[in-house]
């Protein structure tokens, strides 16, 4: 007995060791590999593994987040029922990703991230011509979507002239799961359903309706993988499609240098220490930055709260007014890391404080539309954490 109890415990140290120290840095290497594709796989994970591995094994790190059990028990105690859907939907993605890195056709790199071994082949703007109106709808539509975010002016441009208008009919579909993708969308009017089979036998389930600004498509490009659900009109509907190769060559390029940006400074959060490498890049694309000056308000208490903030560099504090006619008092101080605004978000209600910068501020900030964007990874971990924070629910 005593002997199949040590057995048992160090096959229990071996899952944890793997799932703790091993995954972190396997799982981001093989999404790495997955967007760049190089020829030279060898070569490329030795140079990744000596820049970019102590990164993840720091973020892998057993000692890394003290709330990690308690967060694992909050996990345990959710309905199996969604618990089972969430498992669904992560193994189908590394079915697909797993999939898409047996196909291995198609190559593009990140040289600039990687060295001269993985260079990347010129890409050669498409220019579809366009009258002023559908300019300015291509403008509206790219500011609105967080895929195009990342891209500066001229960026955009190459973009905005390579994007085509598609018409689609009620009831047509715009892309259907399991047939391959060559093309992303960017709804500009209509309405679109999103359905998906998570079972052969089982009947479509209903994701959510596509609203104009929001765009689509971009996974089966990335990943080089099969649709990952089926997307219909819900009305006569008006897209812009944007074909693989100047996603490849513009879009793709400025998320990676983006999401590279923020990936670090995420992992350090520990309230994303439960997410995995995708999660978090999906949050990096949705982000914006701001600089406020010291003494000035980032929120004030009594207004509408459409953001949510995470402090990139800088400290910052919260003031509430406790006692009617009294001034202002100190309730919470905030530093590198933190983050704040979200209650705002999950309460819908006017921001319960004031949050002023302490010294000059560096956040990252997403509006409630990218928030609800994210399609709940980010919002139900919140939720998951709610008593964690709860006895700050009245600043």
């Amino acid at each position: 007995i005593f002997y199949n109890s040590c057995v048992m415990s160090t096959e229990t140290q071996k899952r944890e060791y793997i799932k703790t120290m091993v995954n972190p840095i396997l799982e981001r290497l093989v999404v790495d590999l997955l967007i760049n594709r190089p020829d030279d796989v060898l070569a490329f994970m030795k140079e990744w593994i000596d820049v970019k591995g102590p990164k993840y094994a720091s973020i892998g790190s057993p000692h890394k987040s003290p709330g990690k059990k308690h967060r694992e028990q909050e996990k345990h105690d959710e309905s199996e029922e969604d618990e089972e859907e969430e498992e669904e939907d992560v193994h189908e993605l590394e079915q697909q990703v797993k999939k898409a890195a047996l196909r291995g056709t198609r190559s593009s790199v990140s040289a600039e991230a990687y060295g001269s071994f993985n260079k990347k082949t010129a890409y050669v703007p498409k220019v579809v011509k366009k009258d002023e109106s559908q300019i300015q709808r291509i403008q509206k539509r790219l500011g609105q979507a967080f895929m195009f975010q990342a891209l500066d002016e001229k960026e955009q441009r190459i973009v905005l002239d390579a994007m085509e208008e598609v018409h689609f009919k009620k009831g047509e579909h715009v892309i259907q799961q399991g047939e391959p993708g060559e093309v992303l969308y960017v709804l500009d009017s209509g309405a679109l359903d999103c359905f998906k089979r998570f079972k052969k036998d089982e009947e479509p389930k209903y994701l959510k309706t596509y609203q104009p600004g929001e765009s689509f498509g971009e996974l089966a490009l990335l990943y080089n993988a099969p649709r990952a659900a089926t997307i219909t009109a819900k009305e006569d509907s008006v897209m812009f499609s944007l074909d693989r190769e100047c996603f490849n060559g513009i879009v793709k390029e400025a998320a990676i240098k983006k999401r590279e940006k923020y990936e670090d400074f995420l992992g350090r959060i520990d309230l994303l220490s439960e997410m995995d490498s995708y999660e978090r890049s999906k949050i990096a694309d949705a982000l914006k930055s701001v600089k406020v000056k010291a003494g000035d308000y980032v929120v004030k208490e009594g207004e509408s709260g459409d953001t949510f903030y995470f402090i990139e560099e800088g400290q910052a504090v919260a003031t509430k007014t406790l006692h009617e006619g009294g001034h202002p008092e100190v309730v919470f101080e905030y530093k590198a890391g933190d983050y704040f605004g979200e209650l705002a978000l999950l309460k819908d209600v006017p921001r319960q404080a004031n949050v002023l910068a302490k010294t000059d501020l560096s956040l990252v900030y997403m509006d409630r539309y990218s928030f609800k964007r994210l399609l709940g990874p980010l919002e139900d971990l919140l939720k998951r954490n709610f008593n964690k924070y709860e006895k700050f629910a009245s600043l």
